[in-house]
């Protein structure tokens, strides 16, 4: 008896570096700590708004840097803290700014 030749498998693919919970929570609650504790440093609302800024600059880069090693989680989780300390900051300059009509980081 004659039996058809198998059929190819097909190629599976996966990621090479998945996303664990575990390391997406440890990001997270380290970007939480980076970004309450540098902003603290600032002394007015503008040193507050200024050490947001560049805190989240250098945690972006050091989430760049863990996604780029392979570490994907604890870089979101990273790139989600600062998106949110940032967002925080744009509200508060946005309202300082209307209340005030005067532009408050300079």
């Amino acid at each position: 008896m004659d039996y058809p030749p198998p059929a190819p498998l097909r190629p599976t693919y996966r990621e090479p570096h998945p996303v664990r919970a575990s390391w997406f929570m440890a990001g997270l609650g380290g970007g939480v700590f980076w970004m309450v504790l540098l902003p603290l440093l600032g002394t007015s609302f503008a040193g507050y708004v200024w050490w947001t800024l560049i805190a989240g600059g250098v945690a972006w880069l050091a989430a760049a840097v863990l996604s780029r090693a392979g570490d994907r989680g604890a870089a979101a989780g990273i790139s989600i803290s600062v998106g949110v300390a940032w967002a925080i900051a744009a509200y508060a300059v946005a309202t300082r700014w209307a209340q005030t009509m005067d532009w408050p980081l300079w």
